[in-house]
């Protein structure tokens, strides 16, 4: 019995000395930051053929939210639709207004897209002032001179 009772003694000493090692490692994990308050930012979106993306950054750009038509379950051509981007800009709208307190944007708009004036609609719907709106859209003109000789 004298055996038995030191062999219990040794298996209860065992896990107090792990449980002492592993104190320190949840002690070393970092605390999770809070979520910044931004209640004016941006607002940019990208509008093509195939699909519309919304960005919610502050005025510095870091993105705060994102969604696009692909992430709501759109597919194939139904992505490049004005309702697909309307869907869009008022999810990431409002996650920007519940988890960052965002109330006005300026809009900055690039592409060609069929969801460009669907998405602007979408957040002022959302209850987000716009204070301006920016066409960021490239221009083509023509490109630079090609390679070789110039033709007559």
């Amino acid at each position: 019995m004298a055996e038995e009772e030191i062999k219990k003694t040794e298996a209860t000493d065992a896990p107090t000395e792990v449980k002492a090692e592993e104190a320190p490692k949840a002690a070393s994990k970092k605390a999770k930051k809070g979520k910044r308050i931004v209640t004016a930012g941006q607002m940019h979106i990208q509008a093509t053929f195939n699909n519309t993306i919304i960005n919610f950054s502050d005025k510095n750009g870091e993105v705060l939210s994102s969604s696009s038509a692909g992430a709501n379950g759109f597919r194939g051509s139904k992505k490049g639709t004005a309702y697909a981007a309307q869907v869009a800009a008022e999810k990431a709208a409002e996650i920007a207004k519940k988890d960052h307190g965002m109330n006005s944007v300026d809009v900055y708009v690039k592409g060609i897209g069929l969801g460009r004036d669907s998405a602007i609609r979408a957040v002022s719907s959302v209850g987000m002032r716009i204070d301006s709106i920016t066409d960021l859209t490239p221009i083509a003109h023509g490109g630079v001179r090609p390679k070789g000789e110039r033709k007559p």
